[in-house]
């Protein structure tokens, strides 16, 4: 059969020519590992990727002007991530984790006031909830758009937040589990 004068050429002749290779892309990138399809509604049912808290929040103590402490969290709960970023005059330590449930729980620490870190980690439309003691400290409670909560504790020199979409029970770990922790000692150069 003869080739169509280009000017006959019209919208279905691309998308004719564009489905076999878009499915030769899909198959090469799923034989060689360049991507991968989950389903499920919960984190358990994907490719969680790993982060050394520990080290983080190590760098961050060496780093950051207020003190940070690495909490003790249960074991069955997966690190899968940690960054800085600024809030306020200040800057904020973050890191996470995922229960066993699925859900993500944050721990965000930093020398900025309790409404910034509740402007920050809810943004403008946070309610008060009320206050909870946990471990002898008092941890102020928002509650943003989308299930998203925060509790927040001033510990004085650094403000500790719990982030999370998820249940009390582990928003109360982290919060005990931070509070118990003590500040990590920090290793700055001396000055000359």
């Amino acid at each position: 059969m003869a080739e169509k004068p280009r000017i006959l050429q019209d919208g279905r002749d691309l998308v004719r020519t564009l489905i076999p290779l878009l499915l030769i892309a899909l198959v090469v990138a799923g034989v060689s590992g360049s991507c991968s399809w989950g389903f499920g509604s919960s984190a358990t049912n994907q490719n969680i990727p790993d982060f050394n808290v520990s080290a983080g929040l190590r760098a961050d103590a060496d780093t950051m002007p207020f003190p940070i402490r690495n909490p003790a969290v249960p074991a069955d709960w997966k690190p899968n991530s940690g960054s800085t970023q600024e809030v306020g005059a200040s800057v904020a330590s973050n890191v996470g984790w995922i229960t066993p449930d699925g859900i993500y729980v944050q721990l965000t620490q930093s020398g900025a006031t309790e409404e910034q870190l509740v402007r920050k980690t809810l943004g403008d439309t946070a309610n008060g909830e009320g206050v909870r003691q946990i471990a002898d400290h008092q941890w102020v409670m928002y509650a943003g758009d989308e299930k998203r909560r925060t509790w927040i504790a001033d510990m004085g020199d650094v403000r500790l937040a719990v982030v999370s979409r998820g249940n009390d029970a582990d928003m109360e770990t982290l919060a005990a589990a931070v509070t118990k922790a003590q500040p990590l000692a920090v290793e700055r150069p001396a000055p000359r």
